[in-house]
């Protein structure tokens, strides 16, 4: 008779968060799901095989990370603009 796996509630709780990341909550989705993805890897691998949702968890993390990378990047191109329209200003004052 085979075991029924079940799956991790923190890797269902990591995809959802990143799929919110992306939607509802930019940075605190991204962050939850980071976090609780992390956190249902290590407990699926400290089950030993009892516990499913590994694709879940990764699939949160790489929508959290590729969320948060994206929002560093857009960080970055706003403070980018206005510093060069501050410059602009300076110089033509």
């Amino acid at each position: 008779m085979s075991q029924i796996r079940q799956t991790s509630s923190l890797a269902i709780a990591s995809l959802v968060s990143g799929i919110l990341g992306w939607t509802l909550l930019p940075f605190l989705g991204a962050l939850v799901a980071i976090i609780t993805g992390h956190m249902a890897r290590g407990e699926i691998r400290a089950a030993n095989g009892q516990l499913d949702g590994d694709g879940l968890a990764v699939a949160g993390l790489v929508l959290g990370w590729v969320s948060m990378a994206l929002i560093l990047v857009a960080i970055v191109v706003v403070f980018a603009f206005l510093g060069g329209i501050a410059w602009l200003a300076a110089i033509n004052a």
